[in-house]
């Protein structure tokens, strides 16, 4: 999948010391990616819309 247009945010549940970030790009149509935001260039994750959500319900708050 080509995420070269993928907007990245970091997650609200990260630290702000800068370490153990998560970022996540929302705006791609019919995925979300997924990456370490110590290594932007490094591989990243795609799950289905579906599956996120399903994913992010399942964490605790």
């Amino acid at each position: 999948m080509d995420l070269s247009n993928a907007r990245w945010r970091k997650s609200i549940r990260s630290g702000a010391s800068g370490g153990n970030c998560v970022e996540v790009a929302d705006n791609l149509p019919g995925a979300v990616g997924v990456r370490d935001s110590k290594d932007p260039t490094g591989p990243a994750l795609t799950f289905a819309p579906g599956a996120w959500r399903a994913f992010v319900a399942r964490l605790p708050r």
